[in-house]
């Protein structure tokens, strides 16, 4: 993570591990998901499986780039 990161880490039961940028962002990991068809799928809700996961810092516009008033330039 970046410097600019300034909440203590989350842990949220639906993102996982995130924080909040000084700009009231809340930054995690992004997660791209594959449906399965019915032959991969083990039972109910086995709907989806993780193809990749893009990390925090890289799946949002950086803080310097957003031009938030709340951040001083």
């Amino acid at each position: 993570m970046h410097a600019e990161i300034l909440s203590p880490p989350m842990n949220g039961m639906l993102f996982g591990k995130g924080m909040i940028r000084p700009d009231g962002r809340t930054i995690h990991p992004v997660y791209l998901m594959q449906a399965k068809s019915p032959a991969e799928s083990r039972g109910n809700w086995d709907f989806f499986k993780l193809v990749g996961v893009v990390p925090a810092d890289q799946a949002y516009r950086p803080l310097n780039e957003g031009h938030c008033p709340l951040v001083a330039g």
